[in-house]
């Protein structure tokens, strides 16, 4: 992309907060569940889209806003995608229990396989790129190595379901965020796990009776921020005993039951979030202040992620399948 060029010799400078609309993406038709811009800078013209509709989506979202490839894989919804960290490759995994690796020039499959469980939640471990994590609709989630195709290690939790992941930095500890909310304290909404040993580390991380649909870490600050049903984020520490922050909680968005996930600007200064009324949110990180509310959607918007390259660059997602691309 001849827009992304100038920046990619220079630092990333402040992120702003767009205002305008540059495209709208209609293609899918159903709800999009999940939205990454390509994380390979040269390529981060790209988007990836995973939607209700059976399909994941590669889209030209900076020069002209069109669909590049349609994958059509997957016999079920399709709730998660994730680039590999080589851009060449898409892990996908949905609600047909099977998890498939594309080759994104040609459209075929590196990698298939049959899970026993209903896949809502997959990421890249930080450092080694073919080892991924994935969870859904049961009470394990498991690590892959994709040169083997097989699964490493199982990590066992007492939930139904896990609703995100999150590596901490190095990769030797990630984070899962469940559906088990008990009228106990300990409700293991955020459990943390040892990546090698598969041991659990900490389920008594957060103590408030809501579920946490997304997790997000600051790129600078050793910080991540939880997505709560109870329409606010936390801030907790990214280290043991990973500590919620009392003094911060980033409120005035609507969850209301929907995965809507939140992010930071790549500079760390702005939080960004979606809301169920179809807003985005943009919060001071170290103020906790709404700076601005832009109204992108009609439906719930469930992602708002920055451009990592473009400074003002935003991309959204709704329930009603819309892409929509602001500066």
């Amino acid at each position: 992309s001849e827009l992304i060029k100038p920046y990619l010799g220079s630092k990333y400078k402040v992120t702003e907060v767009p205002k305008s609309l540059v495209f709208h993406m209609t293609k899918h038709s159903g709800p999009v569940n999940e939205i990454q811009w390509c994380p390979v800078r040269e390529q981060s013209h790209m988007l990836l889209s995973a939607s209700m509709d059976k399909t994941v989506k590669v889209w030209d979202a900076v020069d002209t806003g069109c669909c590049l490839k349609t994958y059509s894989c997957h016999s079920c919804a399709v709730r998660a995608a994730r680039w590999s960290s080589c851009g060449r490759r898409i892990l996908s995994g949905g609600f047909d229990s099977t998890l498939h690796l594309t080759d994104v020039e040609t459209g075929k499959q590196i990698f298939s396989s049959k899970t026993e469980f209903r896949i809502s939640a997959l990421k890249f471990h930080p450092t080694e790129p073919n080892v991924f994590i994935c969870g859904g609709f049961s009470p394990e989630v498991k690590a892959w190595d994709l040169r083997t195709s097989k699964v490493l290690r199982v990590y066992k939790a007492a939930v139904q379901q896990t609703l995100d992941i999150l590596f901490l930095p190095e990769g030797r500890e990630f984070l899962t965020s469940t559906d088990a909310v008990s009228r106990d304290s300990a409700d293991r909404t955020i459990v943390a796990w040892d990546f090698q040993s598969a041991a659990k580390i900490s389920n008594q991380i957060f103590h408030e009776r809501y579920t946490c649909p997304s997790l997000t870490l600051h790129p600078k600050e050793s910080v991540f921020v939880a997505q709560t049903n109870g329409n606010y984020m936390a801030l907790f520490s990214a280290q043991r005993p990973y500590r919620i922050n009392k003094k911060k909680r980033y409120e005035g968005h609507k969850v209301e039951g929907f995965a809507v996930g939140c992010e930071f600007s790549p500079d760390g200064t702005l939080l960004v979030t979606g809301s169920s009324d179809g807003k985005v949110f943009f919060y001071n990180y170290h103020t906790s202040r709404i700076i601005r509310t832009l109204f992108a959607h009609k439906e719930a918007c469930v992602s708002a992620i920055f451009h990592p390259v473009l400074p003002s660059l935003l991309a959204t997602c709704d329930w009603a399948g819309e892409i929509k691309i602001w500066q």
